[in-house]
């Protein structure tokens, strides 16, 4: 199966010889500078814990490669998939923003037409809206997997604050425990919180830090 006729290729003419253009993908090269906005649009939870910061990029990677790992734990689903839709979970904040819980009281976000808006001139555009709205509607194994990501990305970052001494991170992992649906994400979620957030560095290395190293004093 070929591309959409506008996404073929043509030679310029007049004396250009050999000079060629990929019709649309103007498109798909847009996109992927406006994605580049996910790097500059901060999670605006944070706000109101008080200590902590995070760009939308920063917290898709994070659940994206959960979700793989989440994926990989289960071999009935769709790991491929489950990626994608981590990826893509949180996109439509590139033009709408962060939306935190108190926002979402006050502030009508159509995020239905950013997704059409932004899917709509690329070639995969309508996969990109199928796994937004299969994500959206979370009747799937799959979506079902990467809710649960999202949500342990959270527990990972209210973790890591609580241990560096904010105790209203605590509240917060309370509630973001209750929204995980996945045994799998439940224990993964036990573990999290009962896992000091340097372990994985500090714990366990006093070579690393009990002698000086070489040239040092």
């Amino acid at each position: 199966m070929g591309l959409p006729a506008r996404f073929a290729t043509q030679t310029l003419g007049g004396g250009k010889k050999n000079q060629e253009v990929q019709l649309g993908y103007r498109d798909i090269v847009n996109f992927f500078f406006e994605l580049g906005m996910l790097e500059k649009t901060p999670r605006s939870g944070f706000q109101f814990l008080g200590s902590g910061r995070q760009s939308v990029a920063e917290h898709s990677f994070r659940v994206a490669m959960i979700g793989f790992a989440l994926a990989r734990l289960d071999p009935k689903v769709d790991a491929f998939k489950v990626v994608c839709m981590c990826l893509l979970h949180d996109v439509a904040e590139a033009r709408t923003g962060d939306q935190n819980y108190v926002n979402k009281r006050y502030v009508a976000v159509d995020e239905a037409s950013a997704i059409g808006d932004m899917a709509t001139p690329l070639p995969f555009g309508d996969e990109f809206k199928e796994l937004l709205k299969e994500y959206r509607d979370s009747k799937t194994p799959e979506a079902a997997l990467v809710h649960d990501a999202d949500q342990l990305e959270l527990i990972l970052e209210l973790k890591e604050q609580n241990d560096l001494g904010n105790s209203y991170a605590v509240k917060w992992i309370y509630f973001a425990r209750q929204r995980l649906v996945t045994s799998t994400a439940k224990k993964i979620a036990e573990e999290i919180l009962s896992t000091d957030s340097t372990d994985w560095w500090f714990k366990g290395h006093d070579e690393w830090w009990g002698k000086a190293g070489k040239g040092e004093q």
